[in-house]
C-alpha cells in the first residue's frame, strides 16, 4: 500500500505497535481444530477457564477422530467449568462427528461451510480461517464493534453490520491482527465504563462517541 496513510489506518497501525508489534514478520497459523474448539469453549466464558480447559481437552484428543470416541459426560468432566458445559460437550462432538463424516476429518477453510456447522458463529467462523488458514477474515466480537463505533471507524448497530463496514474501509492487511488488538485495547484502555482516555495511544484520533465519562 503507498502514500499517505488514512487517519483510520493510522489508528490501526498504532494499536498494532503497541499490542501486537511482531504480528506481520511472524508465522501465525494454528491448528484450525484446536481454534475451532477453543472458540466454542470461550463463549460466554473467561479466557482464564477457556485456556486451561482447551489444553485439558487437547491433551486427551487432538483431532476430530480422537475427540468424537470420546463419552459427552467426560468431556463435560474435563471443560468444567466452562459456562454451559454440557450444551458445549455436546456440540463438540457432534462437530467432530460431522467433521470426519463429512470433511474428511478437516476443518473447513471457507466461511459459508464454516457456518453450516452446528454452533458456529461468524466470530468463531472468522477466527478459524484466518488464524487458522491465513486467509483474510474480520472477528468481530463485543470489543471490537464497541470500540470500532466509540473511535467513530464504523455507525453500525450490530457486530453483524460493524463486519460488513470494516471489511468495506478497513485494508485487507489489518484483517487478521484487528480483532487481537482491539480485544487487548478494550480490556486493558478503552473499557464499557469511563475508559482510561488519559493513558490511550490513539487518544486525539478519537471521536469518543457515546462517552460521557472518561479517566
Amino acid at each position: 500500500m503507498s502514500g499517505k496513510k488514512s487517519g483510520f489506518e493510522h489508528i490501526v497501525d498504532t494499536l498494532i505497535r503497541r499490542y501486537d508489534p511482531d504480528w506481520f514478520s511472524r508465522k501465525n497459523r494454528k491448528d484450525p481444530y484446536r481454534i475451532l474448539i477453543s472458540c466454542l469453549l470461550s463463549l460466554r466464558t473467561k479466557d482464564e477457564v477457556t485456556l486451561p480447559a482447551t489444553e485439558r481437552l487437547f491433551a486427551l484428543a487432538r483431532t476430530p477422530d480422537e475427540m468424537m470416541k470420546l463419552k459427552e459426560r467426560r468431556i463435560v468432566q474435563i471443560i468444567y467449568p466452562v459456562g454451559f458445559y454440557n450444551v458445549k460437550a455436546k456440540r463438540i462432538i457432534e462437530i467432530s462427528k460431522t467433521l470426519v463424516e463429512k470433511y474428511g476429518s478437516r476443518v473447513p477453510d471457507d466461511l459459508e461451510t464454516l457456518l453450516t456447522l452446528k454452533g458456529v458463529g461468524r466470530k468463531t467462523a472468522n477466527l478459524v480461517i484466518s488464524l487458522g488458514y491465513g486467509k483474510p477474515g474480520i472477528c468481530v466480537d463485543t470489543h471490537v464493534h464497541r470500540i470500532s463505533n466509540r473511535i467513530g471507524i464504523v455507525r453500525t448497530k450490530t457486530p453483524h453490520q460493524t463486519e460488513s463496514a470494516l471489511r468495506k474501509i478497513l485494508p485487507m492487511q489489518y484483517w487478521i491482527p484487528f480483532n487481537n488488538v482491539l480485544v487487548r485495547h478494550g480490556q486493558e484502555i478503552c473499557k464499557p465504563i469511563s475508559p482510561l482516555c488519559s493513558a490511550c495511544l490513539i487518544e486525539k484520533l478519537c471521536r469518543k462517541l457515546g462517552v460521557t465519562t472518561s479517566r
